[in-house]
């Protein structure tokens, strides 16, 4: 069942910018990663499901209300890691969670102190003398510490250590299988695969690709290692015409996109002595989209 939709959405900010008749939904309980790089219109369709923007076209809907109608209602039950963390400066991390736990009614601390102390944060300091990456696990505790059933998350490992972003994807997954609904834009490629149960590409505030991250996976290029007897035969495997991005001794890297039957052929040719397919990753499905090429 749908929790999350957006119905042709559209914000023009001129010469390409913003979000043209975009259209998705999320599932209840379902993981829902978004990507794009800088500009492409993440956060601007993040704002719009906040209820920060009122659409100039088409509409969003988190639990069957209107994003920008219902914004009071909706701002109040979901958690949200905005992309940029911006606290009252003379606050206290420990004041800030105060407001925010009173704010939404939490009775209990339980959940806020059991993830305190899983991203190992003391919030007694002053905000404005808090690192990034303390900031960050203010925001994080924030939006979890009241067990919404939906997240919306812009970058939330920005400006963690690889252990912390470790500990948050952990989390995410933790909220997965309770049947959370969660929308998550991130640049991690690897927080992406490891908690995503489907994925949409975002380029020039179009939607460009959305399936399962598996399923994008196999319908993308392969990705071939091709070791031969010699250097020779290397070097005469490499003058074939097939897509080589690298050769390094007796070793060929060929790129596969709809002629499989011709790789085959042309390694019946010659002394091939071993085959290797590497994992493809989302990263490298990414850089295709966006006319980057495979990442070597």
């Amino acid at each position: 069942m749908s929790v999350c939709a957006i119905h042709n959405l559209t914000r023009n900010y001129g010469k390409e910018r913003g979000v043209f008749n975009l259209s998705f939904s999320i599932n209840r309980g379902e993981v829902f990663g978004f990507l794009g790089p800088n500009g492409a219109g993440k956060t601007t369709t993040i704002r719009h499901l906040m209820g920060f923007l009122k659409p100039e076209e088409g509409y969003c809907t988190i639990g069957g209300k209107d994003c920008w109608k219902d914004r009071a209602v909706i701002q109040k039950s979901l958690g949200y890691i905005p992309g940029e963390m911006v606290f009252f400066d003379d606050m206290t991390g420990t004041d800030f969670l105060t407001f925010m736990a009173k704010y939404r009614k939490v009775k209990s601390d339980r959940r806020t102190k059991e993830l305190l102390d899983r991203f190992e944060l003391d919030p007694r300091s002053k905000l404005k003398k808090m690192s990034k990456g303390m900031k960050q696990k203010v925001g994080i505790v924030a939006a979890f510490m009241h067990d919404p059933e939906v997240l919306i998350l812009d970058e939330p490992t920005s400006g963690l250590d690889p252990l912390m972003q470790s500990r948050f994807v952990e989390l995410i997954l933790e909220e997965k299988a309770k049947g959370k609904t969660i929308l998550m834009s991130s640049h991690m490629f690897e927080e992406v695969e490891r908690t995503c149960t489907r994925v949409a590409i975002i380029k020039k505030g179009r939607l460009v690709a959305m399936d399962a991250v598996e399923t994008l996976k196999a319908a993308q290029a392969k990705k071939f290692v091709i070791t031969l007897e010699s250097e020779e035969a290397t070097a005469a495997f490499a003058q074939e015409g097939l897509r080589i991005i690298d050769i390094s001794q007796n070793r060929v890297t060929v790129i596969v996109q709809n002629n499989i039957k011709e790789l085959i052929a042309v390694m019946n040719r010659f002394p091939v002595t071993n085959i290797a397919t590497p994992n493809q990753s989302l990263e490298e499905i990414f850089m295709q989209y966006y006319g980057g090429g495979i990442v070597g």
